[in-house]
């Protein structure tokens, strides 16, 4: 059970150390929420609670093929926030994410990818 508790302690960690950076520099804000502390953070854990590699090197390929169609949220919220507002913005947002990840599985199967 305390593994749990470190695991929930240092993963919020993370969170709270990038909305702290974002609150002072946009940019350094932005590097820390785009680097993958996360998924690190996952595959330590995986790791460390003694999982097979096959599991860790998959979570970490199906990562990549997840974060793909999440970028065009990102291009996106920046221009409609002025218009919209945070949470219609967010909610826009959350559409074209599923909207760009099931265009993106049906593209990447073709390929011989699975994403679902």
């Amino acid at each position: 059970m305390m593994w749990i508790v470190t695991k929930y302690l240092l993963t919020a960690a993370v969170v709270v150390l990038v909305t702290e950076a974002a609150k002072r520099s946009d940019r350094l804000g932005g590097l820390l929420a785009a680097l993958p502390m996360v998924t690190v953070l996952a595959l330590i854990w995986l790791y460390i609670e003694n999982q097979p590699q096959e599991k860790i090197a998959n979570h970490a390929w199906y990562t990549f093929w997840y974060v793909v169609p999440t970028l065009p949220m990102f291009l996106a919220f920046p221009f409609m926030l002025p218009k919209l507002g945070f949470w219609p913005t967010l909610g826009v947002s959350v559409v074209i994410t599923l909207v760009s990840f099931i265009g993106f599985a049906l593209l990447v199967r073709r390929f011989g990818v699975e994403l679902w």
